[in-house]
């Protein structure tokens, strides 16, 4: 894998220590290229949650190597100086809720990203409208969190997760809270977007309604993952 996407080995994540040691990833392979989304499911306990967070640089994995791009950022230790600018500025997060800023208008909340990063505020701005456009609520740019529908606010969630052109995108459940229509519409936005910006996204899920839309699907049990393929139903 050249460029962006995802690569980890081997990565492991041990917490406590002696006898009361519990090792929640043991040892976890995955690859994502640019432009694919792939599913990560299992069962509660399995280590789903560990192991985002360690892809999330939230927490320190205990070995391992994971390769942003073509950048190692963790082998045995963080090789990154600055978490909080890597997770800011080159990993995108969509979670089950959209957790938008109440008092700040749709632009405003998908701006605040890029321009936390030093972007300057009319190119935060543009870069907002040009995905709203993408995503079909370009007409909702000047509306409050509130007045929005559960899709329409997802969707503003996504483009908030983009809006900085991570290599990389985490989502955790973000289909939980919707209906079967509108589940599939954010995984058909999620394939669109990441094959328009060459993204590598990871759909953390339980959710039935969406299983079958995934080319490739990593299983996560007891810390250990193996792979196999999807259908990659109607998102040709």
């Amino acid at each position: 894998m050249t460029g962006k996407g995802i690569r980890i080995e081997g990565l492991r994540k041990r917490y406590g220590s002696g006898d009361t040691a519990v090792e929640a990833l043991k040892g976890v392979d995955m690859q994502v290229a640019p432009g694919e989304v792939i599913g990560l499911v299992g069962p509660s306990g399995s280590g789903k949650s560990t192991l985002l967070k360690c892809l999330g640089a939230v927490i320190e994995p205990s070995g391992g190597r994971m390769i942003l791009g073509d950048e190692v950022i963790y082998d045995d230790g963080w090789k990154v100086t600055d978490l909080r600018a890597l997770r800011r500025d080159k990993i995108g997060f969509i979670f089950q809720a959209p957790y938008l800023i109440p008092f700040l208008d749709v632009t405003d909340n998908v701006a605040l990203l890029p321009m936390l990063a030093g972007t300057p505020n009319a190119e935060a701005r543009s870069r907002a409208v040009e995905l709203f456009k993408s995503l079909d609520v370009e007409h909702r740019a000047k509306a409050m969190p509130s007045q929005l529908s559960g899709g329409e606010q997802q969707r503003v969630a996504i483009a908030r997760g983009l809006v900085n052109r991570p290599p990389v995108i985490l989502a955790d459940e973000p289909t939980a809270p919707l209906d079967s229509e509108r589940a599939l519409a954010v995984i058909r936005i999620l394939n669109d977007m990441a094959r328009k910006l060459e993204t590598a996204i990871i759909v953390v899920t339980h959710d039935e309604k969406i299983i079958p839309t995934f080319k490739r699907i990593y299983h996560i049990r007891d810390g250990v993952t193996y792979e196999e393929a999807g259908e990659g139903r109607g998102f040709e």
